[in-house]
């Protein structure tokens, strides 16, 4: 099976050997510009620095191989693309990999509302191509295309020789399934943006004027296709490039539903949650894969993971149990009773044990390791939709409907191939996540929450709390006040990716809270959902893949409203956000 991505992240080992076997695939395939193979990581991480947006696509065969690729290059000022270079492995030519791409890079242009794709090929006549062989292949190359409905516009001044050596092309032009004409100010204006920015080296004034001026009908000619029967258009395709994020989601968390009174947290929260982001068409399903227990003891005290196994395994069908007796954690003294113990290891009376939580919260773990997998895999955002939540749980205490700390196991887990960023944006404040990473250097934990003399967890999050030890500046909390409004969060918000860019984390990882938003049961901040499209906005120039782990929000209709709001920004094909 041919599985084709678009390549957005230079950060993780997968992504950097993709990048390797592409810049393989382009010595083989261009021994002659091999220069331009070494800059194909540095056009990934700044796509715009060469004055227009460059994509890679890649298609995939098995174990992650890179069979072939194509570079992009995007100019929306003027609506259109340049297929700047494609090929495949030699190995796998004629196997239809060259087909699946292009339909791929085809699909990818109409995403960013591009009116044309233009290309070069060597040219097939003989008096610009005297090689025999070099002629037969220009010939094959362009017949290819021309399924697809490519011309080759008739432009003499285009084919000239330029450059040192000379070199010559034709300049064929994909309308991408659009039926009307291609005018000469719109051919003019894109060729002209193309030879002055991609093509400055070799391209003078002379030659950019003469190709000009041989524009001169008001529809653009082409020339006669070679197949008699080729089509005048086809239709792009909507299959072939893959959804640019993932999401991953347990259906396992329907097992966990305390339905007493006043508990919000509810299975119909993730349910809403998939409707909005399946109705976006940029998310691809992904299945949690098991990730062993060894990620939550990385993160969590051993005892404390042993006794939520064991309290939620001896339950049965027996009554939940609620703490009710909070006993100073001292080691030597822990409770010997399991349902004692309950108080010894939870923060409030509001998480109770039932013999599905730790189920559900392993799976939950594994949903964010996978997501997590994901963004080193190279997607630019994955979305870990997580129940139970999971940022009041720290080493050695769960609460606040949290058990294990999902966005902290995963930080973890992604620490060790990259530099890992928190930014905890629920209206409570993740304790949890603080208490993992507060003697720590290597992740830094930011949180903008309602202020603790008025906010649970109450005892955690206030403005003084910076770390401890090697971790001491790495904690950077930021309360705000009840009744806070959009201007005040957004400025907290500005001040937070202040801090996460001065770390220069590779990747960041957002606890995601819907309960920011007025009428949330829980919450006291007077934010509309509107701000989840300025909060993506300022997440997108950060520039670094997102790993989102789903933390609170309890208001039905805000979760619906906030989570299309924040996803309509995440919009995957586009090149740059």
């Amino acid at each position: 099976m041919i599985k084709i991505r678009l390549v957005q992240d230079t950060s993780s080992l997968l992504s950097r050997d993709r990048i390797e076997q592409v810049q393989g695939i382009f010595r083989e395939a261009f021994p002659g510009m091999v220069h331009h193979a070494e800059r194909i990581s540095a056009l990934i991480r700044n796509p715009m620095q060469s004055g227009h947006c460059t994509a890679l696509l890649l298609a995939e065969g098995a174990l992650s191989r890179v069979d072939a690729f194509a570079l992009v290059l995007h100019f929306p000022e003027i609506e259109c693309c340049f297929l700047d270079f494609i090929a495949a492995r030699a190995g796998a030519r004629g196997s239809g990999v060259g087909g699946a791409l292009y339909e791929a890079v085809r699909e990818f242009c109409q995403g960013l509302a591009a009116r044309g794709l233009y290309m070069e090929v060597v040219p097939d006549l003989e008096e610009l191509t005297p090689d025999p062989g070099e002629r037969e292949e220009a010939t094959k190359r362009i017949r290819f295309y021309e399924q697809f409905g490519v011309r080759v516009i008739d432009n003499s001044a285009y084919s000239k020789p330029i450059g040192d050596p000379p070199t010559t092309a034709l300049l064929l032009f994909d309308g991408l399934g659009r039926t009307s004409e291609l005018g000469r100010e719109e051919a003019r204006a894109a060729v002209h943006r193309f030879l002055t920015t991609r093509f400055a080296p070799v391209a003078d004034v002379h030659y950019i004027r003469e190709v000009m001026d041989a524009f001169r009908e008001d529809s653009v000619p082409f020339r006669p296709p070679l197949r008699s029967r080729t089509r005048e258009t086809r239709p792009v395709a909507s299959h072939r490039l893959a959804r640019p994020h993932a999401s991953v989601y347990s259906p396992k968390h329907e097992l966990h539903h305390v339905k007493e009174r006043g508990y919000f947290e509810r299975p119909v929260r993730v349910e809403t949650i998939r409707q909005i982001i399946d109705a976006t068409a940029l998310f691809t399903p992904v299945k949690p894969r098991p990730h062993g227990e060894k990620w939550v003891l990385a993160v969590h005290h051993e005892s404390f993971v042993h006794y939520l196994e064991t309290a939620c395994t001896k339950l049965g069908k027996t009554r939940p149990v609620y703490p009710d007796t909070f006993p100073i954690r001292r080691p030597e003294r822990r409770p010997r009773e399991l349902p004692v113990q309950a108080g010894y290891y939870c923060i409030d009376t509001g998480t109770p044990l039932y013999p599905s939580a730790y189920t559900t919260a392993r799976a939950a773990v594994d949903t964010a390791l996978t997501a997590a997998d994901e963004i080193l895999a190279g997607r630019r955002l994955a979305y870990a939709v997580c129940r139970p939540p999971g940022h009041h749980a720290g080493k050695l205490f769960h609460g606040g409907f949290c058990y294990f700390n999902n966005a902290a196991i995963a930080a973890h887990f992604l620490s060790s191939e990259a530099k890992v960023a928190i930014l905890d944006i629920d209206y409570h404040h993740g304790n949890g996540t603080q208490d993992i990473f507060y003697e720590r250097n290597d992740v830094l934990t930011v949180s903008i929450h309602g202020h603790p003399d008025y906010s649970y967890p109450y005892f955690s999050g206030y403005r003084d709390e910076t770390g401890q030890g090697r971790g001491l500046g790495f904690n950077c909390n930021l309360p705000l006040p009840p009744r806070t409004e959009e201007q005040r969060y957004l400025q907290a918000l500005d001040r937070a990716i202040g801090v996460i860019t001065a770390f220069n984390a590779d990747i960041l990882v957002v606890s995601l809270g819907f309960d920011i938003l007025k009428g949330d049961p829980t919450g006291t901040f007077l934010l509309n959902p509107p701000v989840f499209q300025a909060i993506r906005r300022r997440l997108n120039e950060i520039n670094r893949p997102l790993l989102v782990v789903q933390e609170g929000g309890y208001n039905i209709r805000n979760i619906r409203r906030a989570a299309t709001a924040f996803f309509e920004q995440s919009d995957g094909n586009r090149v740059s956000d």
